[in-house]
């Protein structure tokens, strides 16, 4: 797949004017996705998660669409892709099937993801903590996700209440490695917004997957990536936020794309 930066959306013009034939750029993707295919998910692990504490927010009734592809190149084995069936660029509001597929080319885990905040590191330090750059912060053993700050997000008092129960915070561990640091996996992110590559952002990362038991046994990822952004359908633009989303992992079989 011919992901582009930000001098690949220069054929955008050369298209206007008619030079050279219209190319999907979202082909040969795991599980046959593309940009317009309709997605189904059997909705049981989901509603079993909700009920066991779970603060992801249910997929609405009717099939959604895939709205936009990425793929995340980052410093790790295998390819990691994300089909977004909601941007949230303007509400902070994604939703999307994050996939990772193995060396040897097999989809080795699907998780359900939707977002639950976005921050934006305001001073020096507020960064270097979510980037790791001095090595605390992301990458650290664990990390707690507080009720206040979901409160303050508009969340029902019931939804908090049972991820929350008594307690004014929720733990989740560090999902890879071992010891008091690991430094977040970094790269970049270059998503596609449209079949022909001519709309979509890149963006640099620093990614770290965090984990906790539901109540049922059943685990929740805690996804947290800080993105800078570096450009917009081609134009150069910045910008650093944080995004927390929460993901449920999804048997294959319960999953299809057409």
């Amino acid at each position: 797949m011919g992901w582009k930066d930000a001098l690949g959306y220069l054929r955008a013009g050369a298209a206007k004017r008619g030079v050279g034939e219209e190319q999907r750029e979202d082909g040969d993707l795991p599980l046959g996705a593309r940009i317009g295919s309709l997605v189904s998910v059997q909705q049981s692990p989901l509603i079993r998660a909700s009920a066991a504490g779970s603060l992801l927010a249910l997929p609405d009734d009717g099939g959604p669409r895939i709205v936009a592809i990425s793929q995340l190149k980052l410093n790790l084995s295998g390819k990691l892709y994300r089909y977004y069936l909601a941007k949230g660029d303007d509400d902070a509001q994604e939703r999307f099937i994050q996939l990772y597929q193995n060396e040897q080319g097999e989809v080795a885990e699907l998780l359900y993801c939707t977002q639950l905040a976005r921050v934006i590191p305001e001073t020096e330090e507020d960064q270097d903590a979510y980037t790791g750059s001095q090595g605390y912060g992301l990458g650290d053993p664990s990390y707690t996700l507080w009720r206040e700050q979901l409160a303050g997000q508009g969340y029902a008092a019931s939804v908090l209440d049972a991820a929350f129960g008594s307690n004014e915070g929720a733990e989740y561990q560090r999902d890879v490695g071992s010891g008091d640091f690991v430094p977040p996996f970094t790269g970049t992110e270059t998503r596609i917004d449209d079949a022909g590559g001519m709309q979509g952002l890149r963006q640099e990362l620093y990614f770290m997957p965090y984990a906790r038991s539901l109540n049922d046994g059943g685990k929740e990822y805690l996804l947290i990536t800080t993105e800078i952004l570096q450009s917009v359908n081609g134009a150069g633009k910045r910008g650093i936020h944080v995004d927390f989303v929460v993901g449920i992992p999804v048997e294959q079989e319960r999953l299809v794309i057409q």
